[in-house]
């Protein structure tokens, strides 16, 4: 059986949500982050070098990265669903926008909530103007231009079709979600600036599976 190894609030939340949509039969071990680092705990480095999740076994089968899961889990249990047909445009598109979702989107919604918790750390009086000033001089001069550019370009996507591959939801929606969810939680993601998006969003979190995830998985902050 597969197993996920699932971390609270965190990009594992999509796996659970993709499992659902295949209708698999997966068991959840859940773990939970550090309250004051909001790290990992130790015992996902005993499942995986890295200590971070998205995990999944299956079999003797480990293995890490969300959109390598998703890939995985398509094509071994599921690829006449969920993905577009191989040798045609919308799978090209579906391969783009399963690699973009990390390796374009996340960077600067990661570096956001890192300057965004400078901001906000306990240092000595006389530094913290100082740590202040430069966070909110990165963040003004380049991290939220490029979210605005990302999010500016993801919503003329969105827009062609309605989903990210091609005309019919696919895996690459569940791949988009979690970067998507973060900039509706802390990057200014709106239904009056960018409404094609935040219809997508609506979309794709009324999917039965994708309420079921919730259940499965627990806490799901980004939501809030």
């Amino acid at each position: 059986m597969i197993t996920l190894h699932h971390l609270n609030n965190s990009r594992s939340q999509r796996i659970i949500w993709l499992l659902e949509e295949l209708e698999l039969k997966y068991q959840i071990k859940h773990y939970q982050r550090d309250p004051q680092t909001m790290l990992a705990p130790a015992e996902l480095l005993q499942v995986h070098p890295l200590g971070k999740s998205p995990v999944i076994t299956d079999g003797d089968l480990i293995l890490a990265e969300s959109g390598a899961i998703i890939d995985y889990l398509v094509n071994t249990y599921g690829a006449e669903n969920l993905q577009p047909l191989t040798g045609t445009p919308d799978r090209l598109r579906y391969t783009y926008w399963l690699h973009y979702a990390e390796g374009s989107a996340m960077p600067p919604l990661l570096m956001k909530l890192i300057f965004d918790k400078i901001e906000k750390t306990a240092m000595p009086f006389f530094i913290k103007p100082i740590a202040r000033g430069i966070s909110q001089k990165v963040k003004h001069s380049f991290i939220e231009p490029q979210i605005v550019r990302h999010l500016d370009y993801l919503e003329s996507e969105i827009a062609k079709t309605g989903w990210f591959a091609g005309s019919e939801f696919s895996a690459a929606d569940i791949q988009m979600s979690f970067a998507i969810e973060a900039a509706a939680s802390r990057a200014g993601l709106n239904v009056e600036t960018r409404p094609k998006l935040m219809t997508w969003l609506a979309k794709v979190q009324a999917r039965p599976a994708y309420q079921r995830a919730l259940k499965a998985g627990g806490e799901y902050s980004l939501l809030n």
